[in-house]
Protein backbone atom coordinates (compact mmCIF):
# COMPACT_ATOMS: atom_id res chain seq x y z
CA UNK A 1 0.00 0.00 0.00
CA UNK A 2 1.47 3.53 -1.30
CA UNK A 3 -0.48 5.53 0.59
CA UNK A 4 -3.34 5.06 3.71
CA UNK A 5 -6.25 6.80 3.63
CA UNK A 6 -9.87 6.39 4.97
CA UNK A 7 -12.10 8.78 2.65
CA UNK A 8 -12.72 8.80 -0.74
CA UNK A 9 -14.67 11.11 -3.15
CA UNK A 10 -15.94 10.13 -6.34
CA UNK A 11 -16.68 12.92 -8.48
CA UNK A 12 -19.34 12.58 -11.27
CA UNK A 13 -20.18 15.05 -13.97
CA UNK A 14 -19.18 18.47 -13.30
CA UNK A 15 -16.70 17.87 -10.72
CA UNK A 16 -13.24 16.89 -11.85
CA UNK A 17 -11.54 18.06 -9.36
CA UNK A 18 -11.42 18.44 -5.38
CA UNK A 19 -10.17 22.56 -4.54
CA UNK A 20 -8.45 23.01 -1.02
CA UNK A 21 -6.30 19.59 -1.61
CA UNK A 22 -2.48 20.19 -0.36
CA UNK A 23 0.52 18.00 -0.42
CA UNK A 24 -1.34 16.28 -3.48
CA UNK A 25 0.26 12.70 -4.39
CA UNK A 26 -1.23 11.27 -8.00
CA UNK A 27 -1.30 7.34 -7.85
CA UNK A 28 -1.48 5.35 -11.31
CA UNK A 29 -2.95 2.34 -9.95
CA UNK A 30 -4.39 -1.22 -11.76
CA UNK A 31 -6.09 -3.81 -9.83
CA UNK A 32 -7.12 -7.68 -10.53
CA UNK A 33 -9.92 -6.10 -12.26
CA UNK A 34 -8.44 -3.10 -14.54
CA UNK A 35 -7.19 0.06 -14.43
CA UNK A 36 -9.37 3.06 -12.30
CA UNK A 37 -11.05 5.28 -14.59
CA UNK A 38 -8.48 8.06 -13.53
CA UNK A 39 -5.21 8.80 -11.58
CA UNK A 40 -6.56 8.92 -7.54
CA UNK A 41 -5.25 11.80 -6.44
CA UNK A 42 -4.26 11.97 -2.69
CA UNK A 43 -3.90 15.18 -0.54
CA UNK A 44 -4.83 16.71 2.28
CA UNK A 45 -7.89 18.42 3.30
CA UNK A 46 -9.17 19.83 6.59
CA UNK A 47 -5.69 17.88 7.78
CA UNK A 48 -6.88 14.49 6.54
CA UNK A 49 -5.64 12.47 4.01
CA UNK A 50 -8.48 12.51 1.36
CA UNK A 51 -8.32 10.19 -2.22
CA UNK A 52 -10.32 11.61 -5.27
CA UNK A 53 -11.53 10.12 -8.27
CA UNK A 54 -13.03 11.57 -11.80
CA UNK A 55 -15.36 8.60 -12.34
CA UNK A 56 -15.89 9.74 -16.35
CA UNK A 57 -12.24 10.13 -16.80
CA UNK A 58 -9.86 13.07 -17.61
CA UNK A 59 -12.05 14.94 -19.88
CA UNK A 60 -15.10 13.62 -19.15
CA UNK A 61 -14.56 10.15 -21.68
CA UNK A 62 -15.82 7.13 -19.89
CA UNK A 63 -19.32 6.74 -20.45
CA UNK A 64 -21.70 5.14 -17.64
CA UNK A 65 -21.76 1.77 -18.98
CA UNK A 66 -17.85 1.89 -19.69
CA UNK A 67 -16.76 2.86 -15.99
CA UNK A 68 -14.71 0.51 -14.61
CA UNK A 69 -16.41 0.65 -11.32
CA UNK A 70 -14.97 -2.77 -9.91
CA UNK A 71 -11.61 -1.59 -10.43
CA UNK A 72 -12.47 2.31 -9.04
CA UNK A 73 -13.93 0.73 -5.92
CA UNK A 74 -11.32 -2.05 -5.59
CA UNK A 75 -8.09 0.94 -5.73
CA UNK A 76 -10.05 2.52 -3.26
CA UNK A 77 -9.97 -0.92 -0.87
CA UNK A 78 -6.62 -1.01 -1.71
CA UNK A 79 -5.61 2.77 -0.60
CA UNK A 80 -7.48 1.70 2.97
CA UNK A 81 -10.55 3.96 2.35
CA UNK A 82 -13.59 3.04 4.78
CA UNK A 83 -16.11 5.99 3.66
CA UNK A 84 -17.26 7.49 0.10
CA UNK A 85 -18.91 9.83 -0.68
CA UNK A 86 -20.10 10.15 -4.48
CA UNK A 87 -21.18 13.68 -5.97
CA UNK A 88 -23.48 12.76 -9.07
CA UNK A 89 -25.66 14.98 -11.57
CA UNK A 90 -29.52 13.41 -11.68
CA UNK A 91 -32.41 14.71 -12.74
CA UNK A 92 -35.70 14.65 -10.58
CA UNK A 93 -39.04 13.50 -11.08
CA UNK A 94 -40.86 15.18 -8.10
CA UNK A 95 -42.03 18.97 -8.22
CA UNK A 96 -40.59 19.25 -4.53
CA UNK A 97 -36.67 18.14 -6.28
CA UNK A 98 -36.02 21.72 -8.10
CA UNK A 99 -32.91 22.22 -9.71
CA UNK A 100 -30.24 23.48 -7.66
CA UNK A 101 -31.22 21.47 -4.64
CA UNK A 102 -29.04 18.57 -3.02
CA UNK A 103 -30.25 15.12 -2.80
CA UNK A 104 -29.09 12.59 -0.47
CA UNK A 105 -30.79 9.38 -1.60
CA UNK A 106 -31.72 5.53 0.81
CA UNK A 107 -32.56 3.82 -2.24
CA UNK A 108 -31.54 2.77 -5.58
CA UNK A 109 -33.42 1.00 -7.86
CA UNK A 110 -30.95 -0.43 -10.80
CA UNK A 111 -32.96 -0.15 -14.22
CA UNK A 112 -29.18 -0.97 -15.78
CA UNK A 113 -28.72 -4.18 -17.65
CA UNK A 114 -24.92 -3.72 -19.24
CA UNK A 115 -22.60 -3.79 -16.21
CA UNK A 116 -20.82 -5.99 -13.77
CA UNK A 117 -22.48 -5.48 -10.21
CA UNK A 118 -20.03 -7.65 -8.29
CA UNK A 119 -16.73 -8.69 -7.23
CA UNK A 120 -17.77 -12.46 -6.41
CA UNK A 121 -17.64 -14.47 -9.83
CA UNK A 122 -15.59 -17.62 -10.85
CA UNK A 123 -16.53 -19.98 -8.09
CA UNK A 124 -17.10 -18.23 -5.30
CA UNK A 125 -20.51 -16.77 -4.68
CA UNK A 126 -21.40 -14.07 -2.06
CA UNK A 127 -24.63 -12.68 -1.15
CA UNK A 128 -24.73 -9.25 0.03
CA UNK A 129 -26.92 -7.65 1.64
CA UNK A 130 -28.36 -4.25 0.25
CA UNK A 131 -31.76 -3.25 1.73
CA UNK A 132 -30.34 -0.58 3.10
CA UNK A 133 -27.74 -0.06 0.10
CA UNK A 134 -26.63 3.64 1.30
CA UNK A 135 -24.67 4.16 4.61
CA UNK A 136 -27.14 5.95 7.03
CA UNK A 137 -24.57 7.01 9.43
CA UNK A 138 -22.37 8.70 6.62
CA UNK A 139 -25.84 10.21 4.73
CA UNK A 140 -27.09 11.91 8.16
CA UNK A 141 -23.17 13.43 8.42
CA UNK A 142 -23.21 14.26 4.49
CA UNK A 143 -26.62 16.08 5.16
CA UNK A 144 -25.72 17.82 7.76
CA UNK A 145 -22.44 19.02 5.96
CA UNK A 146 -24.72 20.37 2.74
CA UNK A 147 -26.74 22.32 5.31
CA UNK A 148 -24.17 23.76 6.54
CA UNK A 149 -22.64 24.49 3.55
CA UNK A 150 -25.92 26.73 2.79
CA UNK A 151 -27.59 24.04 -0.02
CA UNK A 152 -30.72 23.30 0.14
CA UNK A 153 -31.07 19.26 0.99
CA UNK A 154 -33.49 16.83 0.73
CA UNK A 155 -32.84 13.54 2.62
CA UNK A 156 -33.93 10.07 1.36
CA UNK A 157 -35.82 9.06 -1.74
CA UNK A 158 -34.83 6.31 -4.55
CA UNK A 159 -32.51 6.89 -7.07
CA UNK A 160 -32.95 4.96 -10.38
CA UNK A 161 -30.01 4.21 -11.98
CA UNK A 162 -30.87 3.59 -16.01
CA UNK A 163 -28.21 2.10 -18.39
CA UNK A 164 -27.78 5.53 -20.61
CA UNK A 165 -25.76 7.57 -22.20
CA UNK A 166 -28.74 8.84 -23.68
CA UNK A 167 -31.26 10.58 -21.77
CA UNK A 168 -34.99 9.15 -21.15
CA UNK A 169 -37.99 8.99 -23.37
CA UNK A 170 -41.36 11.06 -21.96
CA UNK A 171 -42.68 7.48 -21.82
CA UNK A 172 -39.92 6.27 -19.61
CA UNK A 173 -39.97 9.45 -17.10
CA UNK A 174 -43.85 8.90 -16.93
CA UNK A 175 -43.34 5.30 -15.78
CA UNK A 176 -40.25 5.77 -13.48
CA UNK A 177 -42.49 8.70 -11.91
CA UNK A 178 -45.38 5.94 -11.84
CA UNK A 179 -43.04 3.77 -9.65
CA UNK A 180 -42.50 6.51 -7.19
CA UNK A 181 -38.83 7.08 -7.96
CA UNK A 182 -37.20 10.34 -6.87
CA UNK A 183 -34.24 11.27 -9.37
CA UNK A 184 -32.40 9.70 -12.19
CA UNK A 185 -28.65 9.09 -13.14
CA UNK A 186 -26.76 6.80 -15.09
CA UNK A 187 -23.67 5.59 -11.98
CA UNK A 188 -25.51 5.04 -8.98
CA UNK A 189 -25.47 1.45 -9.46
CA UNK A 190 -23.22 -1.00 -9.27
CA UNK A 191 -21.06 1.79 -7.17
CA UNK A 192 -22.59 1.61 -4.43
CA UNK A 193 -23.11 -2.51 -4.58
CA UNK A 194 -19.69 -2.67 -4.80
CA UNK A 195 -19.00 -0.35 -2.06
CA UNK A 196 -20.63 -2.54 0.10
CA UNK A 197 -19.07 -5.74 -1.07
CA UNK A 198 -15.86 -3.75 -0.32
CA UNK A 199 -17.26 -3.11 3.39
CA UNK A 200 -16.82 0.76 2.81
CA UNK A 201 -19.36 2.88 3.90
CA UNK A 202 -21.51 4.97 0.52
CA UNK A 203 -23.15 8.16 0.65
CA UNK A 204 -24.25 10.37 -2.63
CA UNK A 205 -24.59 13.91 -2.84
CA UNK A 206 -26.88 13.78 -5.87
CA UNK A 207 -27.27 17.73 -7.38
CA UNK A 208 -30.76 18.25 -9.26
CA UNK A 209 -30.17 19.55 -12.11
CA UNK A 210 -32.98 19.29 -14.41
CA UNK A 211 -36.72 17.60 -14.33
CA UNK A 212 -35.72 15.20 -16.49
CA UNK A 213 -38.38 14.66 -19.60
CA UNK A 214 -41.43 15.14 -18.01
CA UNK A 215 -42.30 18.54 -16.42
CA UNK A 216 -44.62 20.12 -19.22
CA UNK A 217 -43.49 23.39 -18.01
CA UNK A 218 -39.83 22.60 -17.98
CA UNK A 219 -37.56 22.11 -21.14
CA UNK A 220 -36.19 18.92 -21.82
CA UNK A 221 -32.91 17.42 -19.87
CA UNK A 222 -29.65 18.64 -22.37
CA UNK A 223 -26.17 18.90 -21.87
CA UNK A 224 -25.32 22.41 -21.49
CA UNK A 225 -28.43 22.44 -19.04
CA UNK A 226 -27.18 20.03 -16.64
CA UNK A 227 -23.28 21.72 -16.94
CA UNK A 228 -24.65 24.74 -16.37
CA UNK A 229 -26.33 23.62 -12.58
CA UNK A 230 -23.25 22.01 -12.05
CA UNK A 231 -20.77 24.60 -12.01
CA UNK A 232 -23.28 26.96 -10.29
CA UNK A 233 -23.15 24.35 -7.43
CA UNK A 234 -19.40 22.90 -7.54
CA UNK A 235 -18.23 25.55 -4.84
CA UNK A 236 -21.53 24.45 -2.61
CA UNK A 237 -20.19 20.63 -3.55
CA UNK A 238 -16.64 21.52 -2.36
CA UNK A 239 -17.79 23.36 0.47
CA UNK A 240 -19.82 20.77 2.49
CA UNK A 241 -17.06 18.12 1.94
CA UNK A 242 -14.71 20.14 3.44
CA UNK A 243 -17.16 20.27 6.18
CA UNK A 244 -17.68 16.88 5.97
CA UNK A 245 -14.05 16.05 6.79
CA UNK A 246 -13.69 18.46 9.30
CA UNK A 247 -16.42 17.21 11.57
CA UNK A 248 -16.24 13.76 10.23
CA UNK A 249 -16.49 11.06 13.39
CA UNK A 250 -13.86 8.99 13.20
CA UNK A 251 -15.40 5.82 14.50
CA UNK A 252 -18.00 4.18 11.93
CA UNK A 253 -21.46 3.29 13.59
CA UNK A 254 -23.23 1.17 11.73
CA UNK A 255 -22.53 -2.18 9.85
CA UNK A 256 -21.02 -1.41 6.31
CA UNK A 257 -17.52 -2.98 8.26
CA UNK A 258 -18.32 -6.45 8.06
CA UNK A 259 -21.00 -6.89 5.54
CA UNK A 260 -19.36 -10.13 4.16
CA UNK A 261 -18.80 -11.44 7.32
CA UNK A 262 -22.22 -13.72 6.40
CA UNK A 263 -22.15 -13.26 2.96
CA UNK A 264 -20.40 -16.03 1.32
CA UNK A 265 -21.40 -19.01 0.74
CA UNK A 266 -19.26 -21.22 -1.64
CA UNK A 267 -17.18 -23.63 0.99
CA UNK A 268 -13.67 -22.56 1.00
CA UNK A 269 -11.83 -25.77 -0.05
CA UNK A 270 -13.92 -25.35 -3.46
CA UNK A 271 -13.18 -22.09 -4.47
CA UNK A 272 -9.93 -21.69 -7.30
CA UNK A 273 -6.75 -20.27 -5.76
CA UNK A 274 -6.58 -17.55 -8.03
CA UNK A 275 -10.25 -16.95 -7.69
CA UNK A 276 -9.62 -16.53 -3.51
CA UNK A 277 -6.10 -14.53 -4.74
CA UNK A 278 -7.71 -12.10 -6.52
CA UNK A 279 -10.22 -11.42 -3.98
CA UNK A 280 -7.92 -11.66 -0.71
CA UNK A 281 -8.26 -8.12 -0.30
CA UNK A 282 -11.63 -8.30 0.40
CA UNK A 283 -12.04 -11.38 1.53
CA UNK A 284 -9.25 -12.17 3.80
CA UNK A 285 -10.00 -11.61 6.98
CA UNK A 286 -12.54 -14.14 6.97
CA UNK A 287 -10.67 -16.53 4.99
Amino acid sequence: MTEQTTMAIIGGSGLYSMQGLENIKELQLDTPFGKPSAPILIGTLEGMRVAFLARHGIGHHITPSEVPYRANIYALKWLGVQRIVSVSACGSLKEELAPGHIVIPDQIYDHTHKRERSFFERGFVAHVGVAEPFCDDLSGQLEAAVRQAGGVVHRGGTFITIEGPRFSTKAESGAYRAWGMSIIGMTASPEAFLAREAEICYATMAHVTDYDVWHVSEAPVTVEMVIQTLNRNTALAQEAVRILVRTLKHERNCNCGHALASAMITRRDVIPPETLQKLDLLVGKYM
